[in-house]
């Protein structure tokens, strides 16, 4: 995704330059206190309870909806300026003792043109029209529940988090049980939801003030983004513009239970003798557990889960790895850790719950008093998987072939607006010796709508399993060290920027967290100018990005000094390039010149072609296996494409190339195709098949760099899935594994049939 102003933060420090950082934010954080911006009071809207029963059909003609809250006033948000929009909305809001009720009727001057698909549960993208909500029922403008659906009733849920300074704040990892229906009619389309009050959090008050923002997304020539409320081009908040829902009374407090038995039956086959001989059939291997919830009340959750099933439905997209520095991150997709998700979410990221591989059990409770959040979660991981070992210019990882018991725990007190302090702890306790403990407070400031000032400072203590034969630095030694962040984004109706530092001690460890790069100090400048235009292009902006990294000993790590060009246009189009001007990368002992051209380009044009991105860079490159320097490059080729209404494909395409001088050193490639057919909104069919191969030149590369003439693997796999609810699931499926030998010969390397079946049971 292009930048557009957000800082992509990679780890940073200087040593002078924190004195000079942190008081030259605070100088102008002091300035800002100065100018309060006057607040436009909230728009209220008065709801009451359902005059009659409401059935969720997609049809709003049901009693309920009679004397239901009317929303009529919608405003275009993009590419127009809170201008009035082109198609009407009307959305009406309710409730009765058990459910909150919304239904939103979205007129279209030509129906036939609506853009629609049957796909899986969470799929829904920005090449469909949909239509939804985002639910405040903590009313504090910073986080909400997204629930959208398309005119076809697909789900799709996010939980939408404004407290992180930088990145992306929609989770599209948590799921919620609720309900919808939608119907496409002669004068565009309608849909219903219904949201249990057990999958909300909300307070004892009575009577009860929710935020709420109703939105829809209009795909024609541009991708029209409509809203119930306005939103201000000099605002770095939108939730914070919702409006209020006034008068919510006699909600339930009462206790809520789910438990969600599963079983699972797997087969595998295993080489007798090694990669591409015959199978031998394992015996079928049967597993069972059980995922349990528990609402004591409407504000607080206890969630306990015993030998879950943690695998992977559909597997990770590929990234290639080949002459990459630092590990790479794969997003959580599994649901024990969803609950109150955003309280994982710190400037700096000490919290990534994949580090969790094989829980044996893990309980947790979260909930909310007096103006305070909290989540609270232990456990016990029986090992696997990878422990990454950080360093200033590159990381490493080493197995983790040992047990542990984890714990992680977040309080969060809001202020006003949308401010907050917050204080995190993790702790990693290894079975057989070593510990990683993690500590400290963090807080945002949010003095007006432009301007948003956050910081964290951690403290880690550690002591590495004594494991020297798995990992050099696993000597059994204790050491401690520090993290600190503060960072600052304004956002005004043409100038944006963000100013962020940041730096991490030598000794510093989060074995609970995502961490790949310590021993450095960095800022970061990033400022950004925002033409609106009218034509082909609704934004033009120029963008500077500016990172320089140092070690500890005040080596440079990093400089980059990036300008370029950044475009909004029709058909959803976004694109970036950018001027890598005088890049400067450590490897080894050598300070290398990685100057290079940056392009990304995503459109959504009409047809049965829906999506198509393309991001990359070209240019001098750096082997940072040797430490010098060459010519080459990488892109990232998707595309979706809908040739039918209920067959879709997606397929991803990626390469990376390093030469040195005339001689090819590598050549990378990554490829997946992905189809998968909907018949209804519970069942689908999906075909996976994902290939990867890297080519090297091994007599270019140093004597004792392990490289292979040509590695690479192909994974396949089919699943027949039926999705009651996102945890009321039956999984029939079959997975191939090949292994490419140094003849690019794909050889047999495993195979695997399975059967999934879970169900929630509500109470």
């Amino acid at each position: 995704m292009p930048r557009l102003g957000k800082t992509f933060l990679r780890g940073i420090r200087l040593k002078k330059g924190m004195k000079v950082a942190v008081a030259g934010l605070l100088g102008l954080a002091a300035a800002l206190a100065t100018r309060l911006a006057a607040e436009t009071p909230p728009v209220s809207i008065p709801v009451h309870s359902a005059a009659g029963s409401i059935e969720i059909d997609g049809d709003l003609e049901d009693p309920g909806w009679k004397g239901a809250a009317e929303i009529r006033d919608f405003f275009e948000l993009s590419p127009g300026d809170n201008t009035p929009p082109k198609p009407r909305t009307v959305a009406y809001v309710t409730y009765d003792d058990r459910f909150f009720y919304v239904a939103i009727r979205c007129d279209d001057p030509e129906p036939r043109n609506i853009r629609a698909q049957y796909t899986e549960r969470d799929h829904v993208g920005s090449d469909q029209d949909f239509a939804g909500i985002m639910l405040d029922t903590r009313n504090d403008g910073r986080t909400a529940l997204e629930l959208f659906v398309n005119p076809y009733g697909v789900q799709d849920d996010f939980v939408r988090d404004e407290s992180v300074v930088s990145g992306n704040n929609e989770d599209p990892s948590p799921d919620f049980f609720w309900d919808s229906e939608a119907k496409i009619t002669s004068t565009g389309w309608q849909m219903e939801l219904r949201i249990p009050f057990s999958s909300l959090r909300y307070s004892s008050a009575e009577p009860q003030t929710w935020g709420l923002i109703v939105f829809r997304s209009w795909p024609r020539d541009f991708r029209y983004q409509i809203a119930s409320n306005p939103s201000p081009r000099d605002s770095n908040c939108f939730l914070c513009h919702e409006l209020k829902l006034e008068g919510l009374s006699g909600l339930p407090h009462g206790a809520h239970l789910i438990a969600a038995p599963y079983g699972t039956a797997i087969e595998r086959g295993v080489n007798r003798d090694g990669p591409g001989s015959d199978y031998r059939n394992k015996p079928i291997r049967l597993n069972g557990g059980l995922d349990v919830k528990f609402l004591p009340s409407e504000n607080m959750a206890f969630d306990g889960t015993l030998n879950p099933d943690f695998s992977q439905i559909e597997s990770d997209v590929a990234q290639i790895s080949a002459n990459a520095r630092f590990a790479l991150f794969y997003p959580e997709k599994r649901p024990f850790f969803m609950e109150q998700s955003q309280l994982y979410n710190t400037p700096i990221q000490a919290v990534y719950t994949r580090t969790i591989t094989s829980p044996r059990w893990g309980v947790r409770a979260t909930g909310q008093f007096d103006g305070n959040v909290y989540t609270l979660l232990t456990g016990q991981d029986r090992g696997g998987g990878t422990v990454i070992l950080p360093g200033p210019t590159s990381s490493d990882t080493a197995p983790q072939d040992f047990g542990s018991f984890f714990t992680i725990g977040r309080i969060q007190h809001a202020f006003r607006g949308r401010s907050y302090a917050s204080f995190l702890l993790t702790d990693r306790e290894i079975e057989g010796g070593g510990h990683n403990r993690l500590l400290g407070p963090d807080f945002q400031w949010t003095p007006d709508d432009s301007d948003q000032v956050a910081g964290q400072f951690l403290f880690s203590s550690t002591q590495t399993p004594d494991r020297p034969e798995v990992a050099p630095e696993w000597s059994g030694r204790s050491f401690s060290s520090h993290a600190a962040y503060i960072g600052w984004n304004h956002t005004s109706y043409h100038v944006n920027w963000a100013l962020t530092y940041r730096e991490f001690g030598d000794g510093f460890r989060a074995d609970d967290g995502f961490i790949p790069q310590v021993g450095i100090r960095e800022a970061i400048v990033n400022p950004q100018y925002v033409f609106y235009t009218t034509g082909f292009f609704s934004r033009i902006i120029p963008v500077t990005f500016v990172d320089y990294v140092l070690d500890t000993s005040g080596h440079t790590v990093t400089q980059v000094v990036e300008p370029g060009i950044a475009l909004q246009g029709k058909a959803n189009m976004f694109g970036e390039i950018d001027y890598n001007a005088y890049d400067l990368e450590r490897s080894g002992p050598k300070l290398l010149h990685n100057e290079r051209w940056h392009f990304n380009l995503g459109v959504n044009p009409p047809g049965p072609v829906t999506s198509i991105s393309l991001d990359g860079h070209v240019g001098r490159s750096i082997d940072f296996v040797g430490h010098r320097g060459g010519t080459g490059g990488d892109f990232t080729l998707s595309m979706r494409v809908r040739p039918m209404r209920h067959l879709q494909f997606d397929a991803n395409l990626a390469g990376q190339w390093l030469y040195l001088g005339n001689r090819r050193l590598f050549q990378a490639q990554a490829e997946r195709l992905k189809v998968t057919y909907v018949f209804t909104r519970t069942t689908f069919v999906r075909l996976i098949g994902q290939y990867l191969r890297t080519d090297a030149d091994v007599a270019l590369y140093p004597p004792t760099a392990a490289v292979s003439k040509t590695s690479g693997s192909f994974q396949g796999s089919a699943l027949l899935g039926y999705q009651l609810n996102w945890q009321s699931v039956l999984y029939l499926g079959y997975g191939d594994s090949r292994v490419l030998s140094d003849r690019g010969d794909l050889l047999r390397a495993g195979r695997e049939v399975f059967l999934k079946v879970s169900y929630a049971f509500q109470r």
